[in-house]
């Protein structure tokens, strides 16, 4: 559950887990797969809904195991290291609860469990360079965490109590990793951080995020380099400069704003203001008209009036995103905003969201009907699974692309394809010699 990052560590963890001799169960061919040995729950917190959802998918778990089977239940990320101990006391089947920063320990945690313990594994902790190997979910692009932690404190956000302080990693073992999945025939990577423009400030001396962007992007044979998640506080303008001097680097920015007014931006403690964002946004249009920008929102965080809702809705019109990811606020355990005392009524979150998702499906649809007619590189990298007839893959700007294609042929190739209709989250066309 959850974000890039926890898509990273889970990769990082079934690596470990299938090092290990334990293999995964597909529940289409494997009549054991209703009775596993082993569950790993890698989890997230960022929202009260992902919490809750934990506690439900543990519960036929725990039941087999109340009921005498041998199943060692693994509780991972920002939920266990949230409740820690809490977690045992609320579901005591669990036999290992571990935070975020241990996911390259796993193995390390099992021999506890295979001797009877039961092992919370959530202080903070220098995470040391795992040489496990994760099993990417994909063949063609793969993740590679360039910073861990956030030392951002978001009234709002459980992040820097989950994930801890920012730890930047080495600029080699990031390029020595790139080049590995290059060679392990890789056309994509995403580099990932909580807050990526953050790179190398915990280094002496300090590095900045738009050298790693320069050195990674230059490596042979990588055919695309993305990146997440960037933050207005902190994000250089020469950022873009590098986006555009580097071949790979994708046409592509996710820059989450959180809300349109200054007022709900002060105290949501995010650092910077709507002006702030819009010279980024004119930065980024004036040297790569034709980039995508997407971005997070919350809709009624404490506090938050008709006049501030307006303001988000208003920002959205000024920069017409190409997508944005839009959450009610909810309250999180731990967090300033969650003892407040200006929480907006549920109905009210709930209208406001609504609202808001008119318009960004409105924008989404707006942005990608540029592309009709245009013929634009896709890297593919599935079937179409609703079209067993298509294949599937993304562009520079991150639109997934449908067409008439043999994916055992096509997959992880670029393909010419022109496009001949433009959904509101998907185009679709034909491929072009």
């Amino acid at each position: 559950m959850g974000c890039q990052m926890n898509l990273a560590d889970s990769e990082r963890i079934e690596g470990q887990l299938q090092s290990m001799g334990i293999r995964p169960l597909n529940p289409e061919v494997d009549e054991k797969s209703i009775h596993p040995d082993v569950v790993v729950l890698n989890t997230c917190s960022i929202r009260e809904h992902a919490e809750s959802k934990v506690y439900s998918y543990l519960g036929p778990y725990a039941k087999r195991k109340r009921e005498g089977e041998d199943v060692a239940i693994v509780v991972a990320g920002c939920v266990a290291q949230q409740e820690s101990e809490a977690l045992l006391r609320r579901v005591p089947e669990v036999d290992l609860v571990m935070g975020p920063q241990y996911a390259n320990r796993l193995s390390d945690f099992f021999e506890d469990i295979a001797n009877g313990n039961q092992v919370v594994a959530t202080e903070a902790t220098h995470i040391m360079e795992d040489s496990s190997k994760p099993r990417r979910q994909s063949k063609v692009c793969a993740w590679v965490n360039v910073i861990y932690g956030c030392n951002e404190r978001c009234a709002f956000c459980i992040v820097p109590t989950t994930r801890g302080v920012e730890q930047s990693r080495p600029l080699e073992s990031i390029v020595q990793e790139v080049e590995s999945l290059v060679e392990q025939g890789y056309k994509e990577v995403t580099l990932l951080g909580q807050n990526i423009d953050a790179y190398g400030r915990d280094m002496v001396p300090k590095k900045r995020f738009s050298e790693l962007l320069n050195i990674v992007g230059n490596v042979p044979g990588l055919k695309r380099l993305r990146f997440v998640t960037s933050h207005p506080r902190y994000m250089s303008l020469s950022v873009v400069d590098e986006i555009l001097n580097t071949p790979s680097a994708c046409e592509y920015f996710h820059i989450p704003f959180q809300s349109g007014s200054n007022e709900i931006l002060a105290s949501m403690g995010r650092g910077h203001t709507r002006e702030k964002y819009l010279r980024i946004v004119d930065r980024i249009r004036s040297k790569i008209p034709d980039a995508a920008i997407s971005a997070d929102v919350i809709v009624g965080f404490p506090g938050e009036t008709e006049k501030d809702f307006q303001d988000t809705l208003d920002l959205m019109e000024e920069v017409v995103f190409d997508n944005i990811n839009t959450a009610a606020y909810s309250p999180r355990p731990n967090t300033p905003a969650a003892t407040w005392t200006n929480q907006i009524p549920e109905e009210i979150k709930k209208e406001r969201l609504q609202r808001i998702n008119v318009l960004v499906k409105e924008h989404a649809k707006e942005r990608r009907a540029r592309m009709l007619g245009r013929t634009v590189e896709v890297l593919v990298e599935e079937r179409n699974v609703k079209v067993p007839t298509q294949v599937t893959g993304r562009t520079v700007h991150n639109y997934l692309v449908h067409f008439e294609g043999d994916i055992d042929k096509l997959e992880g190739e670029l393909v010419n394809v022109q496009i001949d209709n433009c959904e509101t989250f998907y185009l679709s066309g034909a491929q072009v010699e």
